[in-house]
C-alpha cells in the first residue's frame, strides 16, 4: 500500500500539464484562495478568471471565447459564480461547454440549482424527500397554500435568493398576506413552505464531491433568527450524518446535474427533508466545523474525472437529422401496465427506462411494467411514433402524450 507522501508525489506527476480556471469575480475569497492554493500543491496550473472580463463570439459554424482579449483554453474549469451575476455567468459557462472544455457544474445544473421552484420540482419527481411548498402568484390563494402545507406557521421565500436573503417566517394568515402581497408588488416569484418545527434554527450541510459527501457540519442560529446560515452570524459545529441524509444529499446533487454542491438538510421526525441545494458552497465554515480539506477533496476530484466528459444525451441523440427522443409515461396508459416490455414493444427500441430512483439500460424484453414507468425510445421520430401509435392500440388517442424534448432529470 502507498504512502501518503508517494500519494502526493504520483499525484502531483499525473496533475502536471492540468491547466485549471476557477470562475470568480474575487480571487481573494476564502474559497477561491483555498482552491487555488490546493491546485498548486499538486503541480496544476491554476488561474482566477472574472466571470464578466469575457467576450463570447458566434460564427458560421464555429463558436470562439476571449478573456481580457485573449484566447481561454484549459482543460478544467471550476465555476464559483455570483448569484447577482447568474444570468452573464450562465452565459459564459454554456460557451465554454460548447468548445469541449470540462467543467466541474453546469450551466444548466447552475441554473436550476438557483430557481427554488424549479430546484423542488426536479426533487419531489425523483422521489427525493422536500419540505411542502406552493408557488403563489395571487394573494387569494395565500389561504389555501397555508392549508396544502400544514397551517400555520410557515416560511415565505422567493424562488431566486441566496445566503438566507429573501425567506421569512410567519405566524399569522395576516402577516402571511401582507408579506406576499408586497413581494409580488415588488415582481418576486414567491413560494410558501412548510415550517418543519423540530428543526427551527438549525439544518445540516452535506458538502457533496462527485458521488460522496466529503465533509459535513450542522449549522445553528443565533438568538431569535430561525435562519441558520453562517453568514448570518450562526454558528457551526462538527456533526456525524445520521443514516439515510448523505444518500438524500448526493441524490440531490445528482438529479440537479451538479458534481460540486452544498445540500441544506432538515432534520425532520421522519428522515432528511431537502431544503436547498448550492451550487457555489462556501468552504470556509465547512472546512473549519469539519476539519476537511475540502478544496483538496475538490481538486483530487477534478484531476480524476477531467478525463471522463459529460453529455447533453438529448443534444448528441438529435445530432442525426430527423431523429430524435420520445418519452411515454405508462401513469398516461394504464392499459399497458402489467404487460411484458416485449409484448408492446417489439419492434420499438427502447433504450431506457426510469423506474423510482432508478434508470435500466437497455431494459430486458421480459420485463414487466409498472405505472409510474417511464419509458425512452430512440429513432427516426416519423417512424417512432407510427410505430409507439400501432403498438398502443385500444388506448384512448386523448391519452397519447410525446415528449420530443426529454428532460435528463425527468428520465
Amino acid at each position: 500500500m502507498a504512502t501518503d507522501g508517494h500519494k502526493n508525489e504520483t499525484v502531483g506527476r499525473e496533475g502536471m500539464g492540468l491547466r485549471l480556471a476557477v470562475l470568480s469575480r474575487g480571487p481573494r475569497l476564502y474559497s477561491t484562495r483555498r482552491i487555488v492554493e490546493e491546485a498548486r500543491k499538486r503541480n496544476l496550473r491554476v488561474d482566477v478568471c472574472d466571470p464578466m472580463k469575457f467576450s463570447l463570439m458566434v460564427m458560421d459554424g464555429s463558436v470562439d471565447v476571449l478573456h481580457k482579449g485573449k484566447p481561454f483554453s484549459y482543460d478544467a474549469i471550476i465555476p464559483r459564480i455570483g448569484h447577482s451575476i447568474t444570468q452573464h455567468g450562465v452565459a459564459v459557462l454554456r460557451h465554454i461547454e460548447q468548445l469541449g472544455m470540462w467543467t466541474a457544474n453546469t450551466s444548466q445544473g447552475i441554473l436550476q440549482s438557483r430557481d427554488k421552484l424549479h430546484a423542488s420540482q426536479i426533487l419531489a419527481r425523483n422521489r427525493i424527500p422536500i419540505p411542502r411548498t406552493v408557488y403563489v402568484r395571487d394573494i387569494l390563494d395565500v389561504e389555501q397554500a397555508i392549508d396544502a402545507v400544514g397551517g400555520l406557521p410557515v416560511v415565505v421565500k422567493v424562488t431566486q435568493g441566496t445566503q438566507g436573503e429573501g425567506v421569512f417566517l410567519r405566524h399569522t394568515a395576516f402577516e402571511v398576506r401582507n408579506l406576499v402581497q408586497g413581494l409580488l408588488l415588488t415582481g418576486k416569484s414567491v413560494l410558501v413552505q412548510e415550517y418543519i418545527a423540530e428543526s427551527h434554527g438549525k439544518d445540516i450541510r452535506a458538502l457533496v464531491v462527485g458521488d460522496r459527501v466529503v465533509a459535513c457540519m450542522r449549522r445553528r442560529a443565533r438568538g431569535r433568527e430561525f435562519r441558520s446560515n453562517f453568514h448570518l452570524n450562526g454558528t457551526v459545529e462538527n456533526v456525524q450524518l445520521p443514516e439515510g441524509y448523505a444518500e438524500a444529499a448526493c441524490r440531490a446533487a445528482r438529479v440537479l446535474g451538479l458534481n460540486i454542491a452544498g445540500v441544506d438538510l432538515l432534520e425532520g421526525n421522519h428522515g432528511p427533508l431537502v431544503l436547498e441545494v448550492n451550487s457555489s458552497p462556501g468552504l470556509e465554515g465547512i472546512e473549519k466545523a469539519s476539519g476537511v480539506n475540502v478544496a483538496g477533496a475538490i481538486v483530487e476530484y477534478i484531476m480524476e474525472d477531467t478525463a471522463f466528459g459529460e453529455v447533453d444525451l438529448d443534444q448528441l441523440l438529435r445530432t442525426v437529422p430527423g431523429s430524435g427522443v420520445l418519452s411515454l409515461q405508462l401513469r398516461n396508459h394504464p392499459k399497458m401496465v402489467g404487460k411484458r416490455l416485449h409484448e408492446v414493444f417489439a419492434s420499438i427500441p427502447v433504450f431506457a427506462l426510469s423506474r423510482g430512483d432508478r434508470l435500466v439500460w437497455n431494459p430486458d424484453s421480459d420485463l414487466q411494467l409498472r405505472y409510474d414507468d417511464v419509458l425512452v425510445c430512440y429513432g427516426e421520430l416519423t417512424e417512432l411514433r407510427s410505430s409507439l401509435r400501432q403498438a398502443m392500440l385500444g388506448v384512448p388517442r386523448e391519452a397519447l402524450m410525446f415528449d420530443d424534448n426529454v428532460n435528463q432529470s425527468e428520465v
